[in-house]
């Protein structure tokens, strides 16, 4: 049976939104020079031969619009290439790649660019698609309150206790999601915090360890410099500092600016195809794609949404929990992370190893194709051979992808 591999993989920096080091960078501009990173890593594989260059983009629109993704393959100067957007919002670059996994499958090509890009900072007013006095946001959902769900014995489904016919917020704000996560898992603020300088502390160690340099392709800006690192890690973060931080999104809430990811600008690329292909052009894959998985849940407890799409992503590789060497859960927040892995029974010792978004960052289109080269790296550095990569998606999603370390 043919298999999909994945045979290069290239990220940039991530900068910190409208301060930090990419800001000056169009998210097309910055989205081509990790593509080219990438495919220069394979010079053996003609261009000519992609099928089709799969662009993950969380919010499309303004210098994020008009099919970003055709657009890179023109600005490589790939004309006969295909390109397209796609928005899964925190997951759209893992849904590039289950795409490109899925293609390859089924035997429609051999080979394609899985990329991902979000630039906060070129955001009009923080949103993409803002137009001054337009409303965007549908008003079936304007009644929506911010209501909790309860976790049902056994671990696995939500049970609605609502008893109207109101649909869930499905445009509720991130921050509030998260606040809905801590007060249905009972989760306490300490723990919240902890686990946030845990992020900070391992990144911290593995930058001076050499881990995260690995993985990073410098980006080189409009002016001719180069970022080489990415902004957010802060040396020496404390508990006593990041406890001190007020709450954000409710006055009597649990979840700061310390234990969040920031906002972020930054761009991936991977370069998939079969494993015939890869034989034919003489290279060693880096990992096998062995399974992908996407569930949905309550917008209103979208940060639990890896707590039923690992388990999918696993069945449908035939694995378990035990199976599984590391697991990359997205530090959207720290509630989010730590409490999936907690629902599902994931050791810490098991994940977010080296760090995770709330140190580096989380571009939400990149995101994706981001932990799938951090993963990677990690599977190589610690010397293990199975790992899971999971998200939560904004409006009520969980993503996960099980990878297979070859080289």
């Amino acid at each position: 049976m043919t298999e999909a591999v994945i045979v290069s993989t290239a990220r940039s920096p991530i900068g910190r939104a409208f301060k930090g080091s990419l800001k000056d960078m169009r998210p097309d501009d910055l989205t081509a020079q990790m593509v080219r990173a990438a495919l220069d890593k394979v010079p053996e594989l003609d261009p000519r031969d992609l099928g089709d260059l799969i662009l993950g983009c969380g919010l499309p629109g303004g210098e994020q619009g008009m099919n970003m993704g055709r657009v890179v393959s023109v600005l490589l100067g790939y004309d006969f290439l295909p390109g397209t957007t796609v928005t899964r919002y925190c997951s759209s670059s893992l849904q590039t790649t289950r795409m490109a996994f899925h293609a390859i499958k089924a035997g429609e090509g051999d080979a394609y660019v899985s990329a991902g890009v979000e630039t906060v900072s070129r955001f009009v007013k923080g949103n993409s698609d803002a137009i001054p006095g337009q409303e965007i946001t549908n008003p079936l959902f304007t009644d929506a309150m911010h209501r909790t769900e309860s976790f049902t014995e056994g671990g696995q489904k939500w049970a609605d206790p609502r008893e109207d016919d109101h649909l869930p917020d499905v445009y509720i704000g991130m921050g509030q999601t998260a606040e809905n996560v801590a007060q249905v898992l009972g989760m306490s603020r300490e723990e919240q915090d902890r686990f946030a300088v845990r992020s900070q502390n391992l990144t911290e160690q593995r930058i001076n360890e050499g881990f995260w340099a690995r993985e990073i392709t410098p980006v080189t800006l409009p002016d001719g410099t180069q970022v080489t690192a990415d902004d957010g890690p802060r040396a020496g973060t404390t508990y006593e500092a990041v406890s001190q931080l007020k709450p954000v999104f409710r006055p009597d809430g649990t979840v700061t600016a310390g234990n969040a990811c920031p906002l972020n600008d930054g761009a991936a690329a991977l370069v998939i195809m079969s494993d015939q292909k890869a034989k034919d052009l003489g290279l060693t894959p880096l990992a096998r794609i062995v399974s992908t998985g996407v569930t949905g849940l309550s917008p209103e407890i979208m940060g639990l949404g890896p707590v039923e799409a690992i388990p999918q992503a696993l069945k449908h590789a035939g694995m378990s929990l035990d199976d599984i060497d590391l697991f990359e859960i997205n530090e959207a927040f720290a509630v989010q992370s730590l409490g999936s892995a907690q629902q599902l029974g994931i050791p810490e010792d098991k994940l977010n190893v080296n760090g995770g978004a709330i140190a580096v960052g989380h571009p939400f289109g990149m995101t994706g194709a981001r932990i799938t080269a951090t993963l990677i790296n990690s599977l190589q550095w610690h010397d293990k051979q199975f790992g899971v990569e999971s998200m939560c998606v904004g409006g009520g999603m969980g993503m996960a992808m099980v990878l297979e370390r070859l080289s």
